[in-house]
């Protein structure tokens, strides 16, 4: 019963010959030298090659990343976007994710001037105060007459935007762990229009296929959003589009 492909592969349990009539293929096994020899039978019955039956049409359809966004709160009345605004909203992205992805080699070799001084990896509080500033993290509260009088940008105060010269800059890991670092603090903070710039940004440097560990970031951002929305009391509020636009975000 010796085929081709069986010649090509050496033997790793040799079997004796044994007598037909004292082995039965039908009954269990007796001892491991019965074992193995049933084991080689239905082997030998199997094809050496086996072709999967695909249905070419499923594979027309377009693809995409579905993510769970289970828990989340529902929308207050009159605060859910309309399909129609979500559907702008994704598109908007995805073009987004595409140039960025285009250009990143050429933003990456760009030098950045010397006052953006970024903090590695694994230094937390360091890429908060980088990404929302001191005056968020360490909660100043500027007053007015000292905006009149500091007119100019204080990136270290207020945060760095995230230039594409900074973000094409940091490898997938780093985009994750900075992710995760913002949303932690969104967990505890309230929604401020330097977080929803970076997390806009992180999000559309996020190469596919996503990491597990990113699945479970962006549903944890989509549930704290929820929650966020979900205590707004009204529909002016200038949180709710920002919020609404990263549930639309994870989810679509």
């Amino acid at each position: 019963m010796k085929s081709d492909m069986e010649e090509l592969m050496p033997r790793l349990l040799p079997l004796e010959s044994c007598d037909t009539e004292e082995y039965n293929s039908n009954e269990p096994p007796r001892n491991p030298q019965e074992y193995l020899r049933q084991v080689q039978r239905e082997a030998s019955l199997c094809p050496d090659v086996v072709v999967a039956q695909i249905d070419p049409k499923k594979l027309k359809k377009k693809q995409s990343v579905n993510v769970s966004i289970t828990g989340c709160l529902a929308a207050p009345q009159g605060f859910s976007p309309s399909l129609k605004w979500q559907q702008q909203q994704v598109s908007k992205f995805s073009e987004v994710r595409q140039s960025v992805n285009k250009h990143r080699q050429h933003w990456k070799s760009q030098f950045l001037d010397d006052n953006v001084v970024m903090p590695k990896t694994e230094d937390e509080d360091g890429w908060k105060r980088f990404c929302l500033g001191e005056n968020v993290c360490l909660d100043i509260q500027l007053k007015e007459e000292e905006d009149k009088v500091n007119p100019g940008l204080d990136y270290v105060k207020t945060g760095f935007p995230p230039f594409l010269s900074i973000v094409s800059k940091l490898n997938q890991s780093t985009i994750s762990a900075v992710l995760e670092y913002l949303i932690n603090w969104f967990e505890e903070r309230d929604f401020v229009p330097q977080l929803g710039r970076w997390l806009y940004a992180l999000l559309a440097c996020l190469e596919k296929p996503l990491l597990p560990e990113a699945h479970s970031l962006i549903r944890q951002l989509a549930r704290r959003c929820s929650a966020v929305r979900a205590n707004l009391e009204s529909k002016d509020d200038d949180r709710l589009s920002a919020l609404n636009l990263m549930i639309c975000i994870v989810a679509r």
